[in-house]
């Protein structure tokens, strides 16, 4: 049956189009699309008060984490220590300013600006509509580079790789920083993108009659893809966020294999050149990825020999085979199944930031690796190549719209009755 239904209480999924009748939510609950399973929205206890607290005791935890030692090392009564900030500060002093300057925008400057960003605008500070409508363009863009848990771990795989060479131990700020890691990742959770662009500004009206169950594409309309509104197919710039779109995003395919070839040609030299060089008493050894998982392996550190290698080798290439497979798919080819090639984008979105573990060891032995003329550890051009490979296809992943495979779903339509 077709009927005009009000905008504010309709969603169309962004990951397969179809238009969704929200229904009212308890606290803790979440609407889900009943087509491809994605999270539309999510109504919070206190969605005002709980980020708030997260946030600003994940500020203070950052500040502390920046303030004190935050590992140290023992090797043959010399002993090592290094602060979050003299981590960028070795990459700089090294000529790899690239990936000191990664450092501090995944680790810190784009978690910290998220946090900054949601405690001002969920607690309606008097800022102007056109700089709360900025401010929130840039937070749901930048918060999947957030990379601090990740640097976690790379810091973790670091202890384990260190212990065959001396004592280790944390300083004073590696608690705090755990912490951090923990709030912030609450924090951004806590944030509904549906309730905060409604509590910002009301959704523009639409004028057309809203059939629920049937893709926008077949009824003219499109789903902004900044503040998910509710927009005329003809309409290319948003009302309520001025973001600019499209039905679907133009040559998204071609975008996603531009990227997917740099990718590759970016992974070869990755792993066939160093990614870091240990000096020992003068002798140079440079090390590989795959390399270092040897080692490791050899050492007897199975479970974080195979992190690296799932992370380093193993996700990087699985996830550049599944971008193909997407654009293949989306290009008509194969079966249309558009399930489980919704899946496995779902896969490729998830996993994609991890494989910057490898990255984040090297940056954490660089810095404190610093025994004069004992031992030294620098970091080489292979870390950088693997770096890169990792935002392409971070950036291939993002510009692959996920709708162009519910397109060749022959059952596109599940309208009520």
């Amino acid at each position: 049956m077709c009927e005009h239904h009000h905008a504010t209480h309709h969603i169309l999924c962004t990951q397969c189009d179809l238009l969704v009748a929200l229904p009212a939510l308890q606290h803790g609950h979440k609407a889900a699309c009943p087509r491809c399973g994605t999270t539309l929205t999510t109504r919070w206890d206190e969605p005002r008060q709980r980020p708030t607290a997260y946030a600003l005791v994940a500020l203070f935890m950052l500040l502390l984490s920046n303030l004190f030692p935050f590992v140290n090392m023992k090797v043959a009564g010399v002993t090592s220590e290094v602060t979050l900030l003299q981590i960028p500060g070795v990459m700089f002093s090294e000529d790899y300013a690239s990936l000191g300057t990664f450092f501090l925008l995944f680790v810190q400057f784009v978690p910290a600006f998220c946090l900054v960003t949601i405690l001002l605008l969920v607690n309606r500070v008097p800022l102007s509509l056109r700089t709360k409508i900025f401010l929130a363009r840039i937070l749901f863009q930048l918060r999947t580079w957030g990379m601090a848990e990740i640097f976690l771990a790379g810091v973790l795989v670091s202890f384990v790789k260190l212990m065959a060479y001396g004592d280790v131990g944390i300083g004073s700020s590696f608690i705090p920083w755990c912490l951090f890691c923990i709030l912030q990742l609450r924090t951004v959770q806590c944030v509904d993108r549906h309730w905060l662009w409604d509590d910002i500004a009301p959704a523009p009206v639409v004028t057309k009659t809203l059939r629920v169950g049937v893709p926008g594409i077949h009824q003219g309309l499109r789903s902004c893809p900044c503040c998910t509104a509710i927009v005329a197919a003809e309409n290319p710039v948003c009302p309520r966020c001025h973001t600019r779109g499209f039905v679907r995003r133009r040559n998204s395919l071609q975008w996603t294999m531009a990227l997917l070839i740099t990718s590759i040609m970016l992974y070869l030299p990755a792993n066939i050149l160093p990614i870091m060089i240990t000096d020992l008493l003068g002798d140079q050894m440079p090390s590989t990825i795959l390399a270092g998982v040897v080692l490791l392996w050899s050492e007897g550190s199975y479970p974080v020999a195979l992190v690296i290698f799932i992370a380093s080798i193993m996700v990087p290439t699985l996830k550049m085979i599944a971008i193909a497979w997407l654009c293949w798919d989306a290009k008509g080819h194969g079966r249309r199944d558009s399930e489980r090639m919704h899946f496995v984008y779902e896969i490729v979105e998830f996993v994609g930031r991890w494989s910057m573990i490898d990255v984040f060891v090297i940056a954490v032995l660089s810095a404190l690796v610093r025994m004069g003329g004992l031992m030294n550890i620098y970091p080489a051009i292979g870390a950088l190549m693997f770096a890169l490979v990792v935002i392409v296809t971070m950036f291939a992943a993002m510009t692959f719209d996920p709708r162009l495979s519910w397109d060749r779903d022959p059952e596109s339509s599940h309208e009520e009755q």
